[in-house]
Parts: structure tokens; C-alpha cells; sequence
């Protein structure tokens, strides 16, 4: 059984992998309005069109992003947008931490 939850949780560990980079999570966002070719994301990002295309390799080999091919340019689009879902959450931990870092600083100061 255990096998079988750890296989789950690899699966998991990947795709939050994946995501674990400032550029992957602007890329991530950036889809969610629709689906970009690596050009438009070059000039947002700021990086070189081999940096930015590593960066959707990793999306797509965790099955975060699916690419469509038309001619000499690659399309990118969400696999599934709830994973944008999963941001409300991480943006719920990082106000509860603010508000029990103020509550200490708050207690500190008095």
C-alpha cells in the first residue's frame, strides 16, 4: 500500500517541481490568458528564446503545459487550468504568515 501513496506523492513532487521557479510561475500565469508561442514569452520574460524554451520543457515533461506545432513556431497552452486553483492557495499560506509575522513583531514591540 504504501508503494502505491508513494507513487502518488512522486507524481505530485514533480508537477510542484515543475512549478518551483519564478519564470515557470510567470509562464504558468501568462497561459492562463491563452496560449503564447515561446517569441511572445521571450519578450516578457527577458530571457533568450533557449532559456525560455527549457523552462516549458520542464512544464510539459510534468504535464503541466501541452505545445501545438504550426510551422516554425511552437504554441503553449495549460493542460488544465485549475492548476492556477492551486495560487489561491499558496497566496492563503502567505497571508497567514504575514499576519503571524506581524502578530510577533506586534508582541515585540510592546
Amino acid at each position: 500500500m504504501y508503494n502505491d501513496r508513494k507513487a502518488i506523492l512522486t507524481a505530485r513532487a514533480k508537477v510542484l517541481k515543475a512549478m518551483a521557479h519564478p519564470t515557470r510561475l510567470f509562464i504558468i500565469e501568462e497561459l492562463e490568458r491563452g496560449e503564447r508561442c515561446v517569441c511572445d514569452l521571450t519578450g516578457q520574460i527577458g530571457a533568450d528564446v533557449s532559456t525560455v524554451s527549457k523552462h516549458l520543457s520542464v512544464l510539459k515533461q510534468a504535464g503541466v503545459v501541452l505545445d501545438d506545432k504550426r510551422g516554425n513556431q511552437v504554441f503553449y497552452s495549460l493542460r488544465v487550468p485549475c492548476i492556477l486553483n492551486f495560487f489561491g492557495c499558496v497566496e492563503s499560506v502567505l497571508e497567514s504568515n504575514a499576519r503571524e509575522h506581524a502578530t510577533l513583531l506586534e508582541a515585540v514591540g510592546k
